[in-house]
């Protein structure tokens, strides 16, 4: 970690002119950062860290995270900041400037991140530690508000999901998080009950919605949509290809490197981000074409490991982010021309669940579908058995004749 001031900023420097930042954006972050070094060099200061950019945040701006009434001049010195902050900690720039901060405060919020840490330990993925952090936040807020700690009963629960107005998908999500907090917590012996019982069970899996699947032809047309002499065309084709052709979700794309890549042996294999699963897939003739058309003309020169970067100025050259996989597939279905697009799920979910469906549709077995998809249980894949209409209709029995002599034909008037 790069903890000298002027390093820090000399590499930033230099990240800019590599990733192709406009020459005047690029003015007003390092006219920034030279205030930084001032203030720092006016308080004897020479050690970069997120406390003291933070401290300086809160004094020569007003904040660290973006709040109310925040002009665009204070937007962008806070931008300039936290790149800085950012670029230190994880090697990149964040995504966007927060609204929120997440604090946990009190001895509730002390044995929530203990949690957390014990949940990294034990080999959790980072996605879903995030998930956590979001519900047991809200959590740790109402306990506080509430002069409550986790020795809580069923109707203090009920009444945290009500406060929050969760939908049913919301709150069947943090209602996991919540028993899987206090199992920690009974097993290290904070509680002296295991108050996961007091989370009452949903009807979220009796009452999930269908999912939004797409017919063979539909995603054939997609992919046909797609100009593929152009750079962007060759990398939003390969997108595609891995969404529809292997099911993969928007952070399995993101994140596909070419380490992950066996040309010997034909296969592509890697732990899914989400469940942090192993998982191997033949490499597709399809797949594999595209993959070398995209590096060989429409891939930007770049040292990432990521097979996909971005093309676009200022994020030259860096991996992509999910909500550009969703945007890519959307443009392409509107393109494709398929009804109603807009009206249902379109991003590359709605791919990996069509995959399911026309697999069943094919006959292929729930282990198989099961295994593509990455799951760890059948019963997850069985959601699907609600989108083969043809194989429902085959289910119904016949009434049978009426023998009994208690009913009887009733004629009309």
């Amino acid at each position: 970690m790069i903890t000298d001031l002027k390093t820090l900023i000399d590499t930033c420097r230099q990240e800019l002119h590599d990733r192709e930042y406009h020459a005047h954006h690029a003015d007003i972050l390092v006219k920034e950062w030279d205030a930084v070094s001032q203030w720092f060099f006016h308080r004897g200061i020479s050690k970069f860290g997120q406390d003291i950019g933070y401290r300086y945040c809160d004094e020569e701006i007003g904040s660290h995270i973006i709040v109310e009434g925040m002009s665009s001049r204070q937007k962008k010195r806070l931008r300039a900041v936290r790149m800085l902050i950012s670029y230190q900690q994880h090697g990149d720039f964040e995504f966007r400037t927060p609204r929120v901060e997440r604090t946990y405060t009190g001895e509730t919020g002390q044995l929530i991140l203990q949690f957390f840490q014990h949940e990294r330990t034990m080999g959790r993925s980072e996605k879903t530690i995030e998930c956590r952090e979001i519900s047991l936040y809200r959590f740790n807020q109402y306990l506080i508000s509430h002069s409550l700690g986790f020795a809580v009963d069923i109707d203090a629960i009920e009444d945290f999901f009500r406060a929050m107005g969760y939908t049913l998908s919301a709150r069947h999500t943090c209602a996991n998080h919540l028993r899987q907090l206090f199992h920690y917590l009974y097993d290290h012996g904070y509680t002296p009950t295991d108050h996961a019982l007091f989370v009452l069970k949903d009807q979220y899996r009796d009452q999930c919605k269908i999912p939004t699947t797409y017919t063979e032809d539909e995603i054939s047309r997609m992919l046909s949509a797609v100009e593929r002499s152009s750079a962007i065309g060759k990398r939003d084709y390969l997108i595609i290809l891995l969404a529809a052709e292997y099911g993969w979700r928007s952070g399995d794309i993101v994140r596909f490197r070419f380490s992950q890549i066996d040309w010997d042996n034909n296969r592509i294999s890697f732990q899914q981000n989400k469940t942090d699963v192993p998982v191997e897939y033949p490499l597709l003739s399809s797949v594999g074409n595209a993959i070398i058309d995209y590096l060989e003309h429409g891939r930007p020169k770049s040292d990432a490991p990521e097979v996909i970067v971005s093309a676009e100025v200022g994020k030259h050259g860096t991996p992509l982010k999910p909500p550009t996989i969703h945007s890519i597939v959307g443009r392409y279905m509107r393109e494709a021309g398929i009804a109603h697009w807009k009206e249902k799920k379109h991003g590359p979910h709605s791919l990996r669940h069509s995959l399911a469906s026309n697999m069943l549709k094919n006959n292929v077995s729930m282990p198989v579908i099961s295994t593509v998809l990455g799951h760890q249980r059948t019963e997850t894949t069985k959601i699907y058995l609600k989108v083969d209409i043809e194989k429902l209709a085959m289910c119904p029995l016949p009434m049978p004749v009426l023998g009994t002599p208690h009913y009887k034909e009733v004629t009309p008037e």
